[in-house]
């Protein structure tokens, strides 16, 4: 037996939590332009960061729920309330064009700064109240 940890391929999916799921597929497709991936009313709504990340959008009053006896996927019961935090890399030089995109889609900026290390981010919120960053990858350099 070793005592050596086996490696993680990375982020996969992540998830917000959303009791108006119309209006998170509204902001996810419309404003921020991911593709939509799965959809259960009343329950989520799934998008496609990139090729290999999802984000997850749940109704927390369904996903809270255990699943039934006997169901085919049996997630274990999660949620949240209140508001969350996500974070999409942006390249640098496309911030301000995405600070344009947003304003011009009617969404306050909360926040735009540059960290210490001279990397920028904004911050926005979506219908839910959720904390959405759009930084440059180089804030963790």
């Amino acid at each position: 037996m070793t005592d050596r940890m086996p490696p993680v391929l990375g982020t996969l999916e992540s998830a917000l939590y959303a009791d108006d799921l119309d209006a998170a597929l509204g902001f996810w497709r419309d404003v921020m332009g991911l593709t939509p991936l799965q959809a259960v009313p009343g329950r989520h709504v799934f998008f496609r960061v990139s090729r290999s990340q999802v984000l997850l959008v749940f109704n927390p009053a369904a996903a809270s729920r255990p699943p039934a006896p006997g169901t085919r996927l049996p997630v274990p019961p999660h949620g949240a309330r209140g508001p969350g935090h996500f974070c999409l890399a942006v390249a640098a030089d496309l911030l301000d064009a995405w600070r344009g995109h947003l304003t011009a889609q009617g969404i306050p900026i909360e926040a735009d700064f540059r960290w210490p290390n001279g990397a920028r981010s904004i911050y926005v919120r979506d219908p839910a109240g959720n904390s959405i960053e759009l930084a440059d990858p180089a804030i963790w350099d």
